[in-house]
């Protein structure tokens, strides 16, 4: 089909029909259900009359905007930036419609596939760029704050946490360590929060290793909350202490590993302030 509408920006009801195709879209691949995506784009083409390769690239600017708001995307729809703002405003109506949307819940079958024998890959942590937010984009991440979304989701915490914990004890257990293994302590659960750290485990030579686990369902660099009490610890034992940040947790989690000082690896800023009289 031809795009009538060649060089023309989307109009608000288009974008709200995209919009909504798309995280339909997203709802089923992550749980796993099976869609056609060109049967999905030649309905797109009859509501609005674009050209397939318009809603494709719409699609890529879509993902574009879930990146910064740290959400998973379609798989085979790359982010692609130089998007409309009535976009940004787009994505913005559909979430605040459904909240449930930016929530990320872990689902049901991925939280009870944790395994201790599942293997946990480690990379290395992203190259800080701290590049510059366009307005738009940082009004709605002011609103849908990732970070603070992922703190507020116990389930994915401690799933997170979980994971960790098993990893460690079978990495000790594959290097001829058992009795280390035996030693590691899921800090978090066992003691509450408060210790500066969630699990107490040890490298193979039996130094200690105080990991803090952040977890996130979106991708690599989405950000996260460190408390004080964690920056603290992590000043006061920067020989133990190691910040193990895991991501995608909701397709297939992977993971990278910080160590002091922080601020060498990420842009620390104050969420919160504390006033006293």
């Amino acid at each position: 089909m031809s795009d009538a509408f060649a060089g023309s920006d989307w109009t608000d009801r288009e974008i709200d029909f995209i919009t909504a195709d798309y995280f339909d879209m997203l709802t089923l691949e992550l749980a796993g259900r099976s869609f056609v995506k060109a049967q999905r784009n030649a309905q797109l083409q009859e509501l609005t009359g674009r050209s397939r390769g318009s809603i494709e690239f719409k699609h890529q600017n879509i993902s574009a905007v879930l990146y910064r708001l740290g959400m998973p995307w379609i798989a085979g729809y790359k982010p692609m930036a130089n998007f409309q703002r009535a976009l940004v405003d787009g994505v913005e109506r559909r979430i605040a419609s459904d909240p449930t949307l930016f929530e990320n819940p872990i689902p049901a079958a991925a939280a009870a596939s944790l395994q201790e024998s599942q293997p946990l890959f480690f990379e290395a942590p992203p190259v800080a760029a701290f590049e510059v937010m366009p307005p738009a984009l940082e009004r709605i991440v002011r609103k849908f704050d990732p970070a603070l979304r992922d703190a507020r989701n116990r389930q994915l915490g401690q799933s997170g946490e979980e994971r960790v914990f098993f990893t460690e004890q079978s990495g000790l257990r594959a290097a001829g360590r058992d009795d280390l293994a035996r030693k590691v302590r899921w800090v978090s659960v066992e003691d509450g929060d408060g210790a500066g750290y969630d699990i107490r485990s040890f490298d193979p030579a039996g130094s200690e290793r105080l990991i803090e686990v952040k977890t996130t369902t979106g991708h690599k660099q989405t950000p996260f909350l460190l408390s004080e009490n964690e920056r603290a610890f992590s000043e006061e034992r920067p020989d133990a202490f190691r910040l193990v940040r895991l991501f995608d947790f909701v397709r297939q989690p992977r993971a990278f590993e910080l160590t002091p000082p922080l601020d060498r690896s990420v842009l620390l800023k104050a969420a919160t302030w504390r006033a006293h009289f």
